[in-house]
């Protein structure tokens, strides 16, 4: 699979089939690369890689993972790219913060949610799919400590599917801090903000949409209102059925932040910490929710691509 590079974006290597088919106008679907990279163990992290790009397939898009690989970022991944970000443990985390510096010392990394947004919009994908959403810790007013993702999100024109914020946060703080930022939230099916492990947080949500076609005119109506660059976040819960349980989620997510607490973790150590012990906590059980999460994110957010594909208009 041969790239082509974006007019003006030396840096910017859209695959092939990428590149064709946003040329065509055809859907395209943004998918990150850090949960292969670092948040599944090997060699799971690469079937699930494949597994969410044939989702995508099967429901009419074409899957456009996203790297930076020596200095240069990948919009879509042949396999021999896709081997490389599963199984190379040099593979940095790269939130946006990071992508310059990445690509001017020719280092290579995954994409978090805000690198992943605001390349994919670079690139003209309308939607990306991902699993949760980083938000607002919890401890606030003592730490400061508050995703990237969230002030990336407000300044980025895209459509995000996700499965809300990680349950580890705090949601009500972050849900608040979306709406101060002028970051439209709408749920999918349901009037209640997703718990990523949990089919509800509880929080309500202002607005609650029920087919890809109807969050296909929503977007049609942002881009016609042209107001300030900001993202659509689409809530889709995990089925019921699929999610945690929640008395086990309550119980080891406090014992997980009494131990947080106890070892002194902190700033950037606190995520990986927290998700760590709630598989360790759940027997692989919080993992198996956070696929079935993201499997539904991703089926999804082709669904909308697919709805909202303009073929006659073709990518400047």
């Amino acid at each position: 699979m041969l790239t082509s590079t974006i007019p003006g974006d030396r840096m910017l290597h859209l695959s092939d089939e990428v590149g064709e088919a946003l040329d065509r106008g055809s859907p395209v679907v943004a998918l990150e690369s850090t949960i292969i990279s670092h948040g599944l163990p090997q060699p799971r992290n690469l079937e699930v890689a494949r597994e969410l790009e044939q989702i995508v397939r099967k429901e009419g898009a074409i899957p456009a993972t996203i790297a930076v690989l020596d200095g240069n970022v990948h919009i879509g991944l042949n396999k021999h790219q896709l081997i490389r970000i599963a199984t190379h443990n040099d593979m940095r985390k790269l939130g946006f913060r990071d992508l310059s510096v990445a690509l001017a010392t020719g280092r290579s990394g995954a994409t978090t949610v805000s690198a992943t947004a605001f390349l994919a919009a670079r690139a003209g994908i309308e939607v990306f799919a991902t699993g949760g959403l980083g938000g607002v810790h919890r401890d606030w007013a003592s730490s400061l400590d508050e995703s990237a993702d969230l002030d990336t999100l407000s300044r980025t024109r895209i459509t995000v599917v996700c499965a809300g914020v990680k349950s580890i946060l705090d949601v009500p703080a972050t849900l608040q801090r979306l709406e101060s930022l002028n970051v439209t939230v709408v749920g999918y099916r349901t009037t209640t903000f997703p718990g990523f492990y949990l089919h509800s947080s509880g929080e309500p949500v202002d607005w609650s949409l029920d087919s890809p076609e109807e969050i296909a005119v929503v977007m049609r109506a942002r881009d016609e209102l042209d107001g300030p660059a900001s993202a659509l976040v689409v809530a889709n819960p995990v089925p019921e059925d699929e999610q945690l349980r929640p008395d086990l989620h309550d119980l080891v997510l406090a014992d997980a932040l009494a131990a947080m607490r106890e070892e002194g973790v902190v700033g950037q150590a606190i995520t990986p910490f927290l998700l760590d012990y709630l598989v360790r906590g759940t027997k692989g059980a919080s993992l198996e929710a956070n696929l079935a999460a993201v499997r539904g994110n991703v089926r999804l957010g082709a669904q909308i691509a697919r709805a909202f594909a303009r073929p006659h208009i073709a990518r400047a």
